[in-house]
């Protein structure tokens, strides 16, 4: 095993420990197969579609039914799980993921949205708008778009993209807030701006990927492309001051010398991903594969470990959110305090993108 390519050595661990049936209708396990599915068909490793193939099989009916899934639920997380779809539809040639990305996009039909144009990023959280959202639905949504020739959703998908952008900046520090609360009604939310209180890494992470997967499906003389590969410029480079010295980023960004505050896997995984990804298409230098460099060695150093048979990986946040019950604040308190986990699909999932982007150098 330990002459594979890492991409795949870690996507073959997962495969050990996560097998039919196991599998949930849920954004991360999505994350994890696809990341997986990259891996296998950079080294044309056939073995790992037909696992990905076997964990969707049991989930998608005849009739495009998914199981486990409730479009009324407008949740945006629902959505990332059917980025794999598209490949199993190619491949297979079954009608069944078709009319399951059919599905999808219905409920991004209707999803509710704010007065600026934004989904909710579920319907349990209206007039809120989340990072992690437009990673949700971003590059699924914009897929879907060009493969039915929809300009208008695409430039709907984009438009997103670029209000979230303008709102959740601080123009100081280049950085993005995690949330906007349009209503001002939650305890988390600034009344005059809206914005919860802290930076959160991974949410950081979740939105520039999705700015920069969107833009594969983007074409070339598109009046807005530009833009997006300014915000991927931009937050980029925002990023850089609060690297580590390890090469990780902090669970908070700017708040590295707190104490509770940690290096953490999932987010310096997504920044790896996004740097090594913008630097081959040309929307960023070369200079940024050093920083890319740098903080996959740093995972690799802290957090990745092998018992003979499969490696694990550790160091990840695992989950954060605002508001619900019990209520999260969104202070730097609550984000330190959360569970850390060691194997996480949030982690893991960009790790492998990481790596195959690493690979592809």
């Amino acid at each position: 095993m330990n002459k594979l390519p890492l991409s795949l050595q870690m996507a073959k661990s997962v495969e050990k420990r996560y097998r039919p049936g196991m599998m949930k209708w849920h954004y991360e396990h999505g994350l994890v197969l696809f990341a997986s599915l990259k891996a296998g068909d950079l080294y044309c490793d056939e073995s790992i579609y037909n696992w990905v193939y076997s964990m969707y099989d049991r989930l998608i009916a005849q009739d495009g039914t998914i199981a486990s899934y409730r479009e009324g639920e407008y949740n945006l997380d629902q959505i990332n799980a059917g980025r794999v779809l598209f490949e199993l539809e190619d491949r297979s040639g079954e009608r069944r993921f078709k009319l399951a990305q059919n599905r999808l996009k219905a409920q991004l039909e209707s999803q509710p949205r704010c007065l600026n144009g934004v989904y909710w990023h579920k319907e349990i959280y209206p007039w809120q708008i989340w990072l992690d959202g437009l990673y949700m639905e971003g590059p699924f949504n914009a897929e879907y778009a060009v493969r039915s020739n929809d300009h208008i959703a695409l430039n709907d998908v984009i438009r997103q993209l670029l209000v979230t952008y303008e709102v959740m900046k601080n123009p100081t520090t280049g950085l993005l807030k995690h949330a906007f609360d349009e209503s001002r009604g939650q305890r988390w939310s600034d009344i005059e701006t809206g914005l919860s209180p802290h930076y959160w890494s991974r949410s950081i992470g979740w939105y520039l990927m999705a700015v920069i997967d969107v833009l594969d499906f983007v074409p070339m003389d598109h009046p807005d492309r530009s833009k997006l590969v300014d915000i991927v410029k931009n937050l980029s480079c925002a990023l850089i001051p609060y690297q580590d010295e390890s090469g990780m980023w902090y669970q908070v960004p700017d708040e590295s010398k707190r104490e509770g505050n940690y290096l953490e896997t999932s987010a310096t995984s997504m920044f790896a991903y996004s740097f090594y990804k913008a630097t081959r298409l040309g929307y960023l230098d070369s200079s940024y594969v050093s920083y890319a460099n740098k903080a996959l060695d740093g995972i690799k150093r802290l957090y990745l470990t092998s018992d003979g048979q499969e490696l694990h990986l550790g160091g990840i946040c695992s989950v954060a959110g605002l508001g619900g019950n019990p209520y999260r604040d969104g202070s730097f308190k609550y984000y330190i305090k959360e569970k850390i986990a060691t194997d996480d699909f949030k982690g893991v999932g960009p790790f492998i993108l990481a790596l195959v982007e690493s690979e592809l150098c």
